[in-house]
């Protein structure tokens, strides 16, 4: 019987893992070069998906708890933009249907990393809600209560809604579903992960689009953070309508009167 040509083993190698012990088996006992690096490949693949399921299996451990509650519907909740001088703050709720492998916190992951799993769980059929708060409306109540509003809004956005929230860092104040937060739940929750990706990419891409409104600025680069040619353009130019006014050092040189 003719052996199966190496072109059609390395098409079967890249539809898994998982591979069965047909496959493993055919290429153990071929003696050829290019079946036996095959069968290599398959190993370290497997081992990879292995370590990879265990690590979204130790991610999944809140929503098994609040499963076994009796809770059905569970949203992971972050947000992104606390921080700089620039743009909305963004928050993100997400019902993951199903893990998604390579997910973790937006921190840890490339900019083409999070672009992937944007769009993976955007199309993926999970549940999710976005919402944000504009720079003045954070100048007018806080940041953190921009933060609850967020938040909020962008559980409120999820159809149909949830019946828990595990969110990153804090409770939402006000909020009426039952919640749990979770110091450095990106990193401990999947479904906090997943909601941490959608506001990171979600509000770089505005950002973006800032920056072609505001070039002189440099949002596409810096995302409005404070970083030194962030302070330079705003020295040099002033401060422009997306600016938070209320954040140091824009307050300073917007409300220091001249004293000379």
């Amino acid at each position: 019987m003719p052996r199966e040509s190496l072109q059609s083993l390395r098409a079967r190698v890249r539809s898994g893992p998982p591979y069965d012990e047909a496959l493993l088996g055919a290429l153990r006992s071929d003696g050829r070069a290019g079946a036996q690096a095959l069968h290599a490949a398959c190993l370290r693949r497997q081992e990879r998906a292995g370590t990879e399921a265990a690590r979204l299996d130790a991610m999944l451990v809140f929503e098994r708890e609040a499963g076994t509650a009796g809770f059905t519907r569970i949203a992971g909740v972050d947000e992104a933009g606390r921080g700089p001088l620039a743009g909305p703050l963004v928050a993100a709720a997400v019902v993951l249907a199903e893990p998604v492998p390579g997910l973790d916190d937006s921190k840890r992951l490339t900019a083409e990393q999070r672009n992937a799993l944007f769009e993976q769980l955007i199309h993926g059929g999970h549940w999710i809600g976005v919402a944000s708060v504009e720079p003045a409306e954070i100048d007018r109540f806080g940041i953190q209560a921009a933060n609850y509003a967020a938040m909020d809004q962008a559980v409120k956005h999820l159809a149909p809604p949830p019946d828990f929230l595990l969110v990153d860092g804090f409770e939402i104040h006000g909020s009426t579903w039952p919640q749990k937060r979770l110091v450095k739940g990106d990193q401990r929750s999947l479904s906090i992960a997943a909601a941490s990706v959608i506001a990171k990419v979600t509000r770089d891409r505005i950002m973006e689009k800032l920056h072609v409104a505001y070039p002189a600025y440099g949002f596409a680069a810096h995302k409005g953070y404070g970083t030194e040619s962030h302070l330079r353009a705003l020295e040099h130019h002033g401060p422009c309508p997306v600016h938070r006014r209320s954040f140091a050092p824009i307050a300073e040189s917007v409300h220091t009167p001249e004293l000379f």
